[in-house]
């Protein structure tokens, strides 16, 4: 309970998105050598993913961990106050390696945005890919183990 509460207030200071905990799915599996997951279901039935780590994560390991762990990400929330922090970040990067350019287009900087920093990052989930949720363990073959099954898809409403 106290985790939970500890979860809700941290999300809300970094993100600014206001969240009640219904149920924890998985609390802290390891999803890296040196990142963490904890993924939870909502009062509202939504599906949120929480990852941090001691490393540095950019948006692109991110990613990468969502389809790891076996999950459909919709939504990356960006940190409280920015809402075109992945754009900002893209149109930098980008300005870095091409200072000269002048017409950025959405196609341009899409590369560039995946190299934003995103420790701690919060995710929507949309489904759950089959039924099963990984989490990272270094002794399996594949670096994956199942850590709990879960069945979960978002049906988009009007």
């Amino acid at each position: 309970m106290y985790d939970e509460l500890a979860l809700e207030r941290s999300i809300k200071q970094y993100f600014g998105v206001d969240i009640d905990i219904s149920h924890v799915i998985v609390y802290k599996v390891p999803v890296s050598r040196t990142a963490s997951a904890t993924l939870f279901l909502t009062t509202k039935k939504q599906l949120l993913l929480h990852i941090s780590g001691q490393s540095k994560l950019l948006l692109v390991d991110v990613k990468k961990l969502v389809s790891r762990m076996g999950l459909k990400a919709d939504v990356y929330f960006p940190p409280q106050g920015r809402p075109n922090y992945f754009d900002e970040i893209g149109i930098n990067k980008f300005h870095e390696v091409f200072p000269g350019r002048k017409n950025i287009t959405e196609s341009d900087i899409n590369f560039y945005r995946l190299l934003a920093p995103y420790n701690p990052a919060l995710i929507l989930i949309s489904e759950v890919k089959d039924g099963n949720i990984y989490q990272f363990d270094s002794d399996s073959t594949s670096d994956w183990r199942q850590a709990v099954k879960f069945a979960y898809r978002r049906i988009r409403t009007s």
